[in-house]
């Protein structure tokens, strides 16, 4: 049993790290966007190209003509910080009673 305690502990550490790199991933997209980047430039379209399918649907619910500020990377990194807090911890916490 320990071998699944394991494997689902590992799962728990490589989720978290990759909800990390994404969070910092939306910052830098929140920050390029200030200084209105090149949009050919290969570092704008890869930050553009992974972050749009995650920002898109948060847009869709709370226009950004109503408030005049876009406010999806803040409440997408909300939702990372509940996933880290909920999801990860959980499955810690699973890997931990299974041992």
């Amino acid at each position: 049993m320990f071998i699944l305690a394991n494997f689902v502990s590992a799962l728990a550490k490589v989720i978290d790290y990759g909800l990390t790199i994404y969070m910092w991933v939306i910052i830098a997209r929140a920050l390029i966007s200030w200084v209105n980047p090149d949009p050919y430039n290969p570092i704008v379209q890869f930050l553009y190209r992974i972050t749009e399918p995650v920002l898109t649907p948060i847009r869709r619910l709370i226009p950004i003509y109503k408030i005049g500020i876009d406010i999806s990377p803040i409440i997408v990194i909300m939702i990372i910080f509940f996933l880290q807090n909920f999801l990860v911890i959980s499955l810690l916490q699973l890997a931990h009673s299974l041992k």
